[in-house]
């Protein structure tokens, strides 16, 4: 195990020296993103961004198991490889929400009440945060005003899906149906979010139904990503009168959101919840507030 951790913290350390090389020096916060495919984020900017802003330097490193070749059986040794080269913490992305949460030595109560941890601080003891949960229920509230929440159907039962059906909760949705191509899973969340006790919470048995009683459609998978495109059911089952929100960022407008826009539908891309969760995942890595404005500022630059 431990010759592990050294040949995943050399290869971190490969990709921090290439980054403190273009940043021109060394960070005061070094930080990371654990994933699957995450080349093209623009996490790395929002922070090293915001960072200069307030006077601080930053460096932001992708930890992309895909890039690395790194198997899922790695993520342990690789927050342990992350912690001993440096790191202040790391963001957690696709797969990978979930199965961190065990190897943490304290989750955060939001966390473990959404099961799901996106953000983990090292220190004396390692942390986990959930920052999706805020992130979600900010862009909604700033971008849906007026939006019917009476019922919402969800794609997703994951890590994103679990921060984005207790946000939904806390924004006033009266019933939630959940759809995941593993049962199971979807029936874990049902259960973890009628613990909630202020929505009716369902496993949908007939999704088209179930989409067409729907105030509103939510995309938590990665479906209508470049490296999954498509969308998560036929969207010729939308009707204009409902909302649509994708939690994906990249593209902008996947391929059910412009469907959507396209027939009436309003529509809620996953922008504002990346800037969002950035903002406090940022403030839980510094110990400093950041500006939502501005990390919004830093997310278009990136483009």
């Amino acid at each position: 195990m431990q010759d592990r951790v050294d040949a995943i913290a050399r290869a971190i350390e490969v990709l921090l020296a290439r980054r403190f090389d273009e940043l021109g020096g060394r960070a005061d916060v070094i930080v990371g993103l654990v994933g699957r495919g995450i080349q093209l984020s623009r996490t790395p900017a929002m922070h090293e961004r915001e960072a200069t802003r307030i006077g601080l330097s930053c460096a932001y490193v992708l930890i992309d198991f895909d890039a690395m070749g790194l198997a899922d059986a790695d993520i342990a040794d690789a927050l342990t490889a992350a912690a001993k080269v440096g790191f202040n913490g790391v963001n957690v992305t696709y797969p990978y929400k979930q199965m961190v949460m065990p190897l943490l030595d304290e989750v955060a109560p939001e966390a473990r009440m959404i099961g799901a941890v996106n953000t983990v601080v090292f220190g004396p003891r390692t942390i986990g945060y959930n920052t999706d949960y805020w992130g979600f229920a900010e862009s909604f509230r700033s971008q849906m005003d007026g939006a019917v929440l009476g019922s919402a159907i969800m794609f997703g039962a994951g890590g994103a899906g679990s921060a984005v059906g207790a946000a939904l909760i806390g924004l006033g949705a009266r019933q939630i149906a959940i759809v995941d191509t593993d049962p199971s899973r979807a029936d874990d969340l049902a259960g973890r979010l009628a613990h909630m006790d202020a929505a009716t919470i369902v496993v949908a048995q007939d999704i088209r139904a179930a989409i067409t009683a729907a105030d509103g459609i939510v995309n938590t998978t990665p479906i209508g990503m470049a490296k999954h495109p498509g969308t998560p059911f036929p969207k010729e089952w939308l009707k204009p009168h409902q909302w649509v929100a994708d939690i994906i960022y990249f593209p902008r407008e996947t391929e059910l959101l412009r469907h959507a826009r396209e027939i009436g539908c309003r529509t809620l891309p996953g922008i504002g919840m990346a800037i969002g969760q950035a903002v406090r995942a940022f403030e839980h890595f510094t110990g400093r507030p950041a500006d939502m404005a501005a990390m919004a500022g830093h997310f278009e630059a990136a483009a």
